[in-house]
């Protein structure tokens, strides 16, 4: 009788555990895959087909994910807000040298001086802001190296010479660039232009005076930070009067004034954009498509245009 209990025990305990193989009814907890590690499953019974699928589904996830930072770390310039805030417009550094606000209606204690441009004899009025060294006017250098539709690459507004005194002359990107290689700092800028990835990492003279030079992006993000503002930054650039839309206040001498763009097409154009746009180039570029450029509108923002497009000019002390 003993015997055939233990017989009865034995045969029970095969047929639980013939029960739990064969129709997955017993429970366990496992991760299922890399990137859903903190995701469980009820069955362990999967079989080896659903292992491998759900392997693949989480490599799929892991490369969407990872193909989506590369995309978005690529556009950095291009979606800064007019607000200011974006992924590349934070704090550049927590060292950057604050500027005191330095003029009023009535008091203009800024620090100015001046450089002569030895190629054409033209003096610029300068400010400093911060630790930089800034243009306090436009660019007015003709960089005369003609295109493909036009027998210059820089412009007066509306080929009105009153234009370039007030407001500096408007320079393709292939000029700002100095893409013909004038001037013997632009070795390797020689031949950037529309339609051509230059990708300089290096500071850029470009059309510049000697011992000055095109801001690239972070310099503007750095002129930003002197002033300590993430918002409307561009209210504190801006002249107080001139500005069809929104005059500024001018707090740093900086002075800047809406001196439109062309397109140069053929015809160029210039979208009646004088009073209302100012618009000024970085040596940053998107691909070989596009320059990125200081926009004051209503707001101040880092944005991109085709390189076909022609913009003010604020050069930077080296």
């Amino acid at each position: 009788m003993k015997l055939f209990r233990l017989w009865v025990l034995v045969f029970s305990a095969f047929i639980i555990f013939a029960c739990c193989d064969d129709d997955c009814s017993c429970t366990s907890l496992q991760p299922v895959g890399d990137v859903s590690s903190s995701i469980e499953t009820s069955s362990s019974c999967s079989s080896a087909e659903e292992k491998s699928s759900s392997s693949v589904n989480s490599s799929s996830v892991k490369e969407k994910s990872s193909s989506s930072k590369d995309a978005s770390s690529s556009s950095v310039a291009k979606s800064s807000e007019s607000s200011g805030k974006s992924s590349s417009s934070k704090k550049s550094s927590s060292s950057t040298v604050l500027a005191t606000p330095c003029k009023t209606d009535s008091t203009d204690t800024c620090e100015y001086g001046s450089v002569k441009d030895d190629r054409d004899g033209q003096t610029y009025k300068t400010v400093k802001i911060g630790s930089q060294w800034w243009m306090a006017e436009n660019l007015n250098y003709a960089y005369l190296q003609p295109t493909a539709e036009e027998d210059s690459s820089s412009f007066c507004y509306e080929n009105l010479p009153e234009n370039c005194e007030k407001y500096g002359r408007l320079y393709l990107w292939s000029a700002m660039m100095d893409s013909a290689g004038v001037f013997p700092e632009n070795t390797k800028t020689k031949g950037c232009g529309r339609d051509v990835e230059c990708n300089v990492s290096e500071t850029v003279r470009g059309v510049c005076p000697k011992g000055w030079h095109v801001p690239d992006e972070s310099e503007w993000l750095t002129l930003r930070d002197a002033m300590d503002e993430t918002g409307d930054w561009d209210n504190k650039l801006k002249t107080t009067s001139g500005w069809s839309v929104e005059n500024g206040i001018d707090e740093y001498g900086f002075s800047a004034l809406p001196g439109g763009f062309a397109w140069v097409i053929d015809p160029i154009s210039y979208q009646s954009s004088l009073g209302t746009y100012g618009r000024f180039w970085s040596t940053y570029e998107m691909g070989d498509c596009c320059g990125v450029f200081l926009n004051l509108f209503t707001g101040a923002m880092l944005d991109d245009l085709p390189k076909s497009f022609a913009n003010s000019i604020r050069c930077v002390k080296d």
